[in-house]
Formats: C-alpha cells, structure tokens, sequence
C-alpha cells in the first residue's frame, strides 16, 4: 500500500467538533480549503493508495520521519503567492530541500490586484523562485490555479508546458467531469444562497446585503474563521476581526441574517454540497462558495473581485458578472439574466482531462476511469462510514444547554489562546532583551573604539600643529637667511670679488 502526504487541515474523513477545528484552525483560516482536500483525496484514493493529511505543519525536521512513511507529498496550495503566506512558503522550501520522494504542487495561484502587472518586481520574488525549483527537483511540472499565475512564473524565469501549466482548482474536479447544471426560475420563495468578501466593493455588498430582506428563505454561507468564531460564540474573533468595521456586511449577531438563524458554516465539504444541492440559486464574491452550488448543480453567479478570482472563474468558465455591471438598486432576476447558468458545463471535460494529463505527467495513481464510467470511488466507500458534522448555526439560535457549552468551550479556547500568546510574548520579549543587551554591549564597544580614535585623533592634531610651527619656523628662518643671501650678493665687495671667486674655481 502506497502512502501519501497531503497538505491538509483535516483529512475530510475527520469529524473534529467545532471547537476543536477552531483551536487547530483546521480549515486554514478558510473554510474553503476542505474543498481542496475532498477533491484531492477522492480524486488519488485507490486501492493501491492511501491519504494522509499534514494538518498544516510544515516543519524541515519532520523530513526523515517523512522519507520513511510516505511515497510521495501532494501539496494543494490556493492563493500562496502573497506576502503573509511567504514564510509558510520558505519554510515548505526548506522542507522539500530535504525530502527525496517525490513532492507534486496541485493548483499554486496569488493573490494580486484584478488587473495585475505580472512583471512587476515584488519582494518576495526570488522567495518563489526557490521555492519553484525545490519542487521542480523533485517532480515533473508544476499545477497552477490560472493564466495570469502562470505568467507571473514565467516573468520569474520558468516555462510554460516545461515547468508550470495551468490545471483550474483542483476542488472542480471532486466528481470528475460529471457536472449537469440544472434550470432555475426566482420567485419570493426561492432559496437563495450569499457568500461575500469583506474586501469586495461596497456597492457589491450592499447589493448582496439586502437580498435578506427581499428573499425569506435567504441563507448567508461564511468561509473565514473569525466568521466561525462569531457563529459560534457570538464574539467575532479571538482577536480584531478582520471584517469587524465593514459596512454591508454580515459582521454581527445584530445583523440581520445572524439575527433570523439565516447562517450556515459548514465543518466539511460533503455537508456543504450536499446542502446546496437543496438551494435554487448562489450568488457571490466567494470562489469556493460558488464551487460547492456548481458541484452540486445548483446554479451560481460569481462576482469576481480580484485576479485571484478572475483568472479561476475564466478558466471555468463559471457564470459570472464583473462588479462593475452590479448595481445597489438591481434585481436579482435581471443579474440572472446576464448569464447563462450552464456556460461552466462547457469547460469541465476539456478542463478535467487535462487536470489528469498534469496527474499523468507526474506519475501520480488517480481513479480517473471510476469518475468518467460515474462509479464509487474507493474513497467514497471511506466517506460513507463517516458521520459528517452539521453546520454551525449562530449561537443565538441554540437552545439553553448547547448556547452554555459553547460559551464554557469557547472560554477555554480564549484562556489557552492567551496563555499561548503569553508564552510566546515572553519567548519574543527574552529575545528583544537578548537583542538589546547584544546592541548596548556593541554600542559601548563601539563607544569605547570611538573614544581611542577621538584621543589618536587629538594627539594627531597636537603632533600636527606642533610640527606646523616648526615648519614655520623653519620657513621663517629660511626666508631671513635667503634675505641676507641676496643682501650679500648685491654688496659691491660680492661683486669686486667676483673674479677672484672664478679664479678659485679654476
């Protein structure tokens, strides 16, 4: 049996309860990471093969330990060309350095503006070129999220078919190419399904905002984890939320789709497509928020916000409209009416087909014959012992007993963050002490070195103007002595005995 490394929060065969996902932070700050992962280990489960997630620990040490248990390392990376994600992205470097199985990258993307300039110099520019070539000596190719990241990695030096080529989202292919959207009419009643970004224009989510109030059966679908936390504890984040102060946006128990039990967080991703396989319409600025209606054959409408977004959503070819089409006032059914819900069908064999080709090129075992014939996969058969967790609904919506757990969990969650955060301030205050001490101590010497010079450089001066005077002194006697000279010659007995000077010198 074959043994695989994933780089995964959770394998989507864990149950962890909320709070436990929360304190290990299982879905990477997002919960649309499950969807890498489910897609990853239905796609490469075989019977030959068997899948084992990372939890997120990216350490250079764990290499032998790694060598030994694994055959190989499949790492899913989403939006991991950005400035926070660089030292995660270094330390993944230093790690792949030393492993000598094979080590295989499944849909690197970045995380630029909406109309980025590829050659433009970043900072961390050569942190990726490492990176790229720790990996390419380790596998074949390279398997990227979009056109525009694989432009970025040829700026950097790598080419396009050789080095890199562009695969889509790897969590578009959980069923293979078998995706069959189905027809959609909107009434009052239909179900509708939100997913926002808090960075997304404000007339965006606006507009997004105020369907609550123009559908009943509306339900607002966060991704991030302080959105978690607030779901589930009704405090926003163990820290500053990152949404806290955005207006039009769902940030609140006081808001009003928090206020009607109109949320839903999802803790894996089978529960969640399977949940919007129930709802007639998804619309929104997130990309896994989309992913998981389209799976389901739901329709979606993506409103791409970025490049992140947009170079996704043109190679799916997903529905969608640019924010600048959106208006405040606009109904939902005319915005549905610019799109055609199917035009994602398209591109889904072509686009799988080649996801397998990138599969193929790196040798890498996948249960493509089951997903093109609609059979179970080996990892399905897995997935069915599962008992999957519900979605997290507010806390303002559980009874009595459940709301003073999750108050009580929620406390200890706090109480060991802080503790944790104590610990490290006091590890970080040691060393800016150590920092500080090492910077006096070289100040003093370098005071003390500065001090000597000064007093070589006094003592110079003083040698300089002494020896200054004597050469003036000098000078001044050589001036006098010069005077007398030409006195002497100008004498009429220098010049009466001139001839019997001469003579003498014959």
């Amino acid at each position: 049996m074959k043994k695989i490394l994933v780089r995964a929060g959770m394998s989507p065969l864990d149950t962890f309860s909320a709070d436990e996902m929360i304190k290990r932070n299982s879905i990477g700050n997002n919960v649309g990471n499950l969807m890498y992962a489910y897609s990853v280990f239905r796609n490469l489960t075989t019977e030959n093969v068997e899948l084992t997630a990372d939890y997120y620990r990216a350490d250079p040490a764990d290499a032998d330990m790694i060598n030994e248990t694994y055959d190989s390392y499949v790492i899913p990376l989403a939006n991991a060309i950005r400035p926070s994600f660089i030292p995660t992205l270094k330390r993944y470097t230093a790690l792949i350095e030393k492993l000598k199985i094979p080590v295989f990258v499944v849909g690197m993307g970045m995380a630029f503006p909406y109309e980025p300039n590829v050659k433009q110099e970043r900072p961390f520019d050569n942190d990726v070129k490492h990176f790229v070539s720790a990996v390419l000596e380790k596998s074949n190719i390279l398997g990227l999220r979009g056109q525009i990241t694989s432009d970025y990695l040829s700026y950097l030096g790598f080419k396009e078919g050789r080095d890199h080529m562009v695969i889509g989202c790897p969590s578009m292919y959980t069923f293979g190419d078998n995706i069959k959207i189905r027809d959609t009419e909107l009434n009052n009643n239909s179900a509708i399904s939100i997913n926002m970004t808090p960075t997304a224009d404000q007339k965006v989510l606006k507009f997004l905002n105020d369907l609550s109030g123009q559908y009943k059966n509306l339900e607002f679908t966060p991704q991030d984890l302080d959105e978690m936390i607030l779901t589930y504890s009704g405090t926003p984040s163990l820290g500053a939320a990152i949404n806290s102060k955005v207006s039009n946006y769902p940030n609140s128990l006081n808001s009003a789709v928090y206020k009607n039990n109109q949320v839903k967080f999802f803790l894996s991703a089978p529960s969640w497509i399977d949940h919007m396989g129930t709802i007639d319409l998804s619309i929104g600025t997130r990309l896994h928020g989309n992913v998981a209606p389209i799976l389901a054959g739901t329709p979606s409408i993506a409103i791409p916000i970025d490049a992140r977004m947009r170079e996704l959503t043109e190679y799916h070819n997903f529905p969608r409209v640019p924010v600048n089409e959106i208006r405040e006032d606009m109904k939902l059914e005319e915005l549905l009416g610019k799109v055609d819900v199917h035009s994602v069908e398209k591109n889904q064999k072509r686009n799988y087909d080649n996801f397998i080709n990138f599969l193929d090129k790196n040798g890498i075992e996948n249960v493509y014959h089951y997903n093109s014939k609609g059979l179970k996969t080996p990892f399905d058969g897995k997935l069915e012992q599962v008992n999957l967790k519900e979605p997290l609904i507010p806390i303002t919506s559980c009874d009595a007993e459940e709301m003073t757990e999750r108050l009580q969990k929620n406390f200890d969650i706090i109480v060991t963050k802080q503790e944790k955060e104590k610990n490290n301030n006091g590890k970080k205050l040691k060393v800016k002490t150590k920092a500080v001490s090492k910077l006096k101590n070289d100040l003093n010497e370098k005071s003390k070195e500065l001090n000597e010079k000064n007093e070589a450089a006094s003592k110079l001066k003083n040698d300089l103007e002494k020896k200054t005077e004597e050469l003036n002194e000098k000078n001044r006697q050589n001036e006098e002595l010069t005077l007398k000279v030409q006195t002497m010659e100008n004498s009429k007995s220098w010049k009466l005995t001139k001839p019997l000077r001469n003579f003498g010198q014959k």
